[in-house]
């Protein structure tokens, strides 16, 4: 240990900066651009042939060939702001990108889009007292949708003729699917076929969540309750409402296409009120996109839910199991119940609205029995 040499680091046992080499062609790159003037006369010069430097070393000596000149890099001041791409190839490659977007008629498209932000980014658009917003709901919420119906579920709408063209009506439907999907399937087949909105009646639940709540207000929803339900049918608003509620979206795969109970009637009792007439809609293939075979009741009394559904792809497969399997849908309406032929007070009658509900039930049960006949397949 006291023989032992100490050499100091990097100058390879030599006193003072350095090793005493040259230096090579890689540290002569990191040295500072020579100024542009002297880069020019430099240039203009005649070159001569190039000296070899010697590299010597402790045991060999190296000839390494020297550049003609440096490299002068450019700097970021000197670089061009377009770099160097003329401005019609700029505007070239927007319009481009334009007609690929909106099509070959981009330019007024991209004016209504335009126009349409300025709309909304000013406040000059209309909501309801609801907090329906129309203009939302056919841009944004009826394009979002409309390629899952018709790609993806591929429905199929029977009986559009008996939705009234105008003036107030209730559409009653099965429910099912355990998410509620098919309701906003029943709102784009809907408005796609007659030009109606279709305001749906929703769950408290629904208005619970934080995001939910406020864009089932945009798209036309409110909830289930008779004074709403009324307010809107007299208004003459196409109103749709799901008796069955959780009890219909959350009952296992063995009981698929098994109407559950209609609740009390109060649906049926607005319409009375109102005189309105009831459509009845039976709806085939919800039952088959998230087939319910299990849950979990205490999980889901924890978290303040119906029911945590188990589905063979969910949550074994996680967020991949929550994509609804591509099954056929076929949308039915039914011949339309008149209530306008009631006498005033027959919405207090419990034994007919008792009597108008279980007809609005059966009618529905045996068009669901008659579509499953007449399918070939759950997905085709």
């Amino acid at each position: 240990m006291g023989d032992a040499e100490i050499i100091p680091i990097g100058t390879r046992g030599r006193p003072g900066r350095g090793t005493g080499k040259a230096p090579s062609t890689a540290a002569r790159s990191l040295a500072p651009a020579a100024r542009p003037a002297a880069a020019a006369q430099r240039k203009a010069a005649p070159k001569a042939p190039a000296d070899p430097v010697l590299e010597h070393d402790d045991e060999q000596v190296i000839e390494v060939p020297v550049a003609d000149e440096a490299r002068v890099p450019v700097t970021t001041a000197e670089r061009s702001p377009l770099g160097g791409i003329p401005a019609g190839d700029w505007l070239g490659a927007f319009q481009h990108a334009a007609r690929e977007v909106f099509g070959d008629q981009w330019e007024p498209q991209l004016a209504r889009f335009l126009a349409f932000l300025r709309r909304r980014v000013t406040g000059d658009y209309v909501v309801d007292e609801y907090g329906f917003d129309a203009e939302i709901t056919q841009r944004f919420f009826m394009a979002a949708l409309r390629p899952i119906a018709d790609k993806w579920f591929r429905i199929e709408v029977r009986g559009a003729e008996n939705i009234p063209t105008d003036g107030g009506a209730l559409v009653v439907s099965n429910h099912s699917g355990t998410i509620p999907v098919d309701g906003l399937m029943t709102m784009v087949s809907i408005h796609d076929t007659t030009g109606r909105y279709l305001r749906p009646l929703g769950a408290d639940l629904v208005f619970k969540l934080p995001v939910v709540s406020t864009l089932a207000r945009k798209g036309g929803a409110t909830l289930a309750c008779t004074e709403d339900a009324e307010r809107m049918l007299s208004g003459g608003e196409l109103v749709g409402v799901w008796p069955e509620g959780f009890k219909g979206i959350g009952k296992p795969y063995s009981d698929r296409y098994k109407l559950q109970r209609f609740g009390r009637g109060g649906f049926v009792a607005a319409a009375i009120r109102t005189g309105v007439p009831i459509v009845p809609l039976s709806v085939v293939g919800a039952e088959e996109i998230y087939p319910l075979v299990g849950n979990v009741p205490s999980l889901a009394r924890l978290l303040g839910l119906p029911y945590i559904p188990i589905t063979p792809f969910f949550p074994l497969l996680g967020p991949l199991g929550l994509v609804p399997l591509p099954s056929k849908w076929l949308l039915e309406f039914g011949e339309p119940i008149r209530t306008d032929e009631y006498e005033p007070g027959a919405a207090d009658d419990p034994m007919l609205v008792f009597n108008v509900t279980d007809q609005v039930r059966e009618t529905i049960q045996q068009t669901l029995y008659s579509l499953l006949m007449k399918r070939q397949s759950v997905f085709r």
